[in-house]
């Protein structure tokens, strides 16, 4: 079966995006534009947003960072790393936009390495272990699938500052999305171990679902177009693939507002050991 149809389909609209990851342009996202926050947006609101978001990608980097030496192939292994980086850039932005707004004028790094595990707002399903791989390409197409459809909608943010990064990171997640989506039918459609692995994926991931869209970001970000947006983009792949969407209840809880899972610490510990043994250390 030829899966090009799906590739060409998800793409629709982004026809001038880059087809790799990380480091296809290095323009600053932020020349040029005014850092004052605007006088009708709620700076309380917006840090929440800025780091919820930061989180999301500093954590689901990390993950994607665990791969490397560990993926099937070697040119997978550097796509991973790539896509991680593009999500490492975007919460280092998210981070140093948070300090700027939230009053207390700290670092990107402060965020990403002197918070414990219960003052993260990431969702939950960024922080589960990779699993094997067919498990971290049904995560890696939900989670940028959601946050492609967020990004967009932020770029219309009445805060410029994140306009402009969600701006950037629509280009960087069109491509994550689409890497995902080859993915996912490549081993839907594959062999029957391959199309097992995919089922036993989708019923570990979507219990955790419902949890993305309870969590909008705000700044007129609609919970329920997001939520059509991204069910049509996981239907229209699972479709290609051969998949069955699972019969899952979603898990209670929420990573917004702290729910944390067992996970998470362990990832942050190593994550930030280097820097909590050196705290004034430069490089």
């Amino acid at each position: 079966m030829s899966d090009d149809h799906v590739y060409l389909s998800l793409a629709e609209g982004h026809e001038d995006d880059a087809r790799w990851a990380y480091g296809t342009g290095f323009e600053d996202p932020l020349h040029g534009v005014d850092t004052a926050v605007p006088a009708d947006v709620d700076a309380t609101e917006l840090a929440a947003c800025c780091l919820a978001l930061g989180d999301d990608a500093l954590v689901s980097a990390q993950r994607l960072a665990e791969w490397t030496t560990r993926a099937p192939e070697l040119e997978e292994e550097v796509a991973l790393a790539n896509i991680g980086l593009d999500l490492l850039g975007q919460a280092r932005l998210l981070y140093a936009r948070c300090g700027q707004v939230d009053g207390t004028g700290r670092g990107e790094d402060t965020y990403a390495y002197f918070r414990d595990a219960d003052a993260f707002r990431n969702v939950r399903l960024a922080e589960l272990p990779n699993g094997d791989f067919a498990f971290s390409i049904v995560r890696l197409l939900v989670l940028s699938a959601w946050r492609l459809a967020l990004f967009e909608r932020l770029a219309a943010s009445p805060d410029p500052v994140l306009a402009a990064i969600a701006a950037k990171g629509v280009k960087e997640l069109a491509y994550h999305r689409q890497y995902a989506a080859e993915w996912a039918v490549r081993l839907g459609d594959g062999t029957d171990e391959s199309h097992r692995r995919m089922t036993a994926a989708l019923a570990d991931v979507f219990p955790y679902l419902d949890e993305l869209f309870g969590s909008a970001p705000g700044f007129g970000v609609d919970p329920a177009g997001v939520r059509d947006e991204v069910a049509a983009t996981l239907g229209q792949v699972l479709e290609a693939a051969g998949l069955a969407r699972p019969d899952v209840q979603p898990l209670p809880g929420a990573g917004r507002t702290g729910d944390r899972t067992e996970h998470l610490a362990p990832l942050l510990a190593e994550l930030q050991s280097v820097a909590r043994a050196h705290p004034e250390a430069t490089w």
